[in-house]
């Protein structure tokens, strides 16, 4: 079947507007304010200097021309009016509904990518894209900041994939460095070679604590912590033997944390696997005159006159490797592992100007495969930002139980009589639909405050309020006699409610594509909220079981098409449904 959306809007008009592209119309069309009962809007201001006319006689004279020429309007719409210098139009609401309760989960997806999966062409994908994500440092347990890493990451994926896209999810383990020779350290010092009593990853972060508590009272450990990073560059048996213990204890705790955020990697990286391949493209560069030397003995990219940014430090003049050096080899053997076109770094903002730099010296060594820095803002604590040396931190796993106690005693007062094994798995459902959304809800680009209260709220702009909306419509489906067809009368939909709510199905599409074009998780979770607004509207004035036969019947199909999208979206930011709350 085919899907009726803005471009085909666009490709009608353009028979009418034939000086511009049917490209240049859909990027003009526009969704009009609410209060404007048509699905559709064309400005007609860029026409002006083509027809030498004012923008309201050129609206007045192209609906006249639309309406005349085609003696009855294409079946896809239902009414054209011109108002000032607009051109409306109004799609017809049972092709919107049959669009959404045919294609049921690829309703989301755009025309040429919906021929892709009807004709199962998975070899027509046009984009093979590496995210990379969550990238952890192997010395201390997952925070709320690697959460919300975890989540745009995870979510952008399954967008991409939902999109066509070839998509690849790394994750890069920093497991080698000053920071972790400082978990080490402290290790060494107090550990006894104690085995962990806790989760294993938590317990290589009490040491990593524990050194910065040791640093305040004997600044010189920083030495000591060096000499050890000197010593494990040498492979040292001892040095060595410790880290991998507690390198291992790490990776062990990530794993569990990944599970519990339903996360996965196609590959992982470890740092220390090819460090020193970085060290020698950096070697080569400075050898081809790319790259100077300091004074000192350093190697630095001088990125200053060329890229207007300040110059980086590749090796550090005792020749060990520092972060870029890493990260410079890993960019080309991403692009061997997986021969990408496109590769997106999911980072916080703190990083800005390192992704700069970084993509500036790929590109002075000739690397110029398209680079992404998908950057995002801190999440604060009521009381400020999180510090890992000092062990204040909200901890993944810690935050994890906490939004599951808090559901499930949410379930219990308000159900009581269900067993405690249905009130456990509400309670993780519930729970993690309030984390994930409160955190996706969020650009990227914007810095917050978490609130687990708030977040978990049943009524306000939290996840289990989209899934609560989900679940009394199934309620309502399961109440009616009637089975669900398209054999409805459209016409009986005529409420502003319903016409509101039928055009705010109508944008999902094109919603999700920008959403995928610009990296936008956000505009998913934003999206839901107003169509479950949208549609509480609707029902407190529109009862559907109540209502007459046929009234009823159309209805039914209306709220179906609604819990066919809220159950699509919610998919794609890794929400499950649940047909009771």
């Amino acid at each position: 079947m085919n899907l009726i959306d803005r471009k085909t809007v666009a490709e009608y008009v353009h028979s009418f507007i034939p000086y511009l592209s049917i490209d240049q119309i859909e990027n003009l069309i526009e969704r009009p304010p609410k209060e404007v009962n048509y699905t559709y809007a064309l400005p007609v201001f860029q026409l002006a200097r083509h027809e030498r006319k004012a923008p309201h006689l050129i609206a007045k004279e192209l609906s006249q021309k639309m309406i005349s020429t085609s003696l009855s309007l294409p079946e896809f719409l239902e009414d054209i009016k011109h108002e000032g210098p607009y051109l409306n139009f109004r799609l017809k609401p049972i092709l919107i509904l049959e669009n959404i309760y045919q294609l049921k989960e690829n309703y989301g997806r755009m025309r040429e990518e919906l021929e892709n999966v009807n004709s199962n062409q998975k070899e027509m994908e046009t984009n093979r894209v590496v995210v990379e994500y969550p990238s952890p440092n192997t010395n201390k347990p997952l925070h709320l900041g690697h959460v919300r890493n975890m989540l745009i990451g995870s979510s952008l994926s399954t967008l991409l994939d939902y999109k066509g896209n070839r998509v690849f999810q790394v994750n890069l383990n920093n497991d080698r460095g000053i920071h972790i020779c400082k978990s080490m350290l402290a290790y060494k010092k107090l550990g006894e070679n104690e085995k962990p009593d806790i989760k294993p990853d938590h317990f290589v972060g009490k040491f990593y604590v524990k050194y910065n508590e040791l640093e305040e009272q004997d600044p010189h450990f920083i030495e000591e912590a060096q000499k050890l990073l000197k010593k494990w560059e040498e492979k040292d048996p001892q040095t060595r033997a410790l880290w991998k213990k507690m390198n291992q204890w790490a990776v062990e705790g990530f794993e569990e944390t990944y599970k519990k955020l339903g996360v996965s990697f196609d590959k992982q990286y470890f740092e220390s696997d090819y460090y020193w391949k970085g060290k020698e493209l950096v070697l080569k560069g400075y050898k081809d005159g790319i790259f100077e030397k300091t004074e000192d003995g350093a190697i630095v990219a001088p990125l200053e006159e060329t890229y207007n940014l300040p110059d980086k430090i590749l090796l550090r003049s005792d020749g060990t490797a520092i972060y870029i050096t890493q990260d410079i080899y890993l960019a080309y053997l991403k692009k061997k592992d997986f021969n990408y076109d496109d590769s997106i770094y999911v980072v916080g903002n703190e990083q800005n100007l390192y992704f700069k730099q970084l993509f500036a010296v790929l590109e002075m060594l000739g690397f110029k495969e398209r680079k992404y820095h998908l950057s995002y803002g801190m999440i604060y604590l009521p009381e400020g930002k999180m510090k890992s040396r000092e062990g204040k931190v909200v901890d993944a796993d810690d935050l994890i139980e906490e939004m599951k106690t808090i559901a499930y005693e949410e379930v219990d007062k308000r159900y009581p009589h269900l067993s405690k094994q249905e009130k456990l798995y509400r309670a993780e459902s519930i729970g993690m639909a309030a984390l994930k959304f409160f955190i996706l809800k969020i650009s990227p680009k914007s810095d917050f405050v978490f609130d687990p209260e708030e977040s978990i709220s049943f009524e306000g702009e939290t996840g289990p309020y989209v899934q609560y909306v989900y679940a009394r419509i199934q309620s309502i489906l399961e109440k009616s006699t009637f089975s669900l067809d398209l054999a409805i009368d459209t016409n009986l939909l005529n409420d502003d409610t319903e016409l509101d709510l039928i055009k705010y199905l109508s944008y999902f599409p094109e919603i999700i594509d920008s959403a995928a074009k610009n990296y936008e998780i956000h505009l998913i979770p934003q999206y839901l909220l107003n169509l479950c607004q949208t549609f509480n509207s609707f029902y407190s004035k529109c009862p559907v079981i109540q209502a007459d036969k046929e009234l009823q019947k159309a209805r039914l199909l209306l709220i179906k098409c609604v819990q066919i999208v809220i159950q699509s979206a919610l998919h794609l930011i890794g929400i499950q449904t649940l047909e009771e709350m």
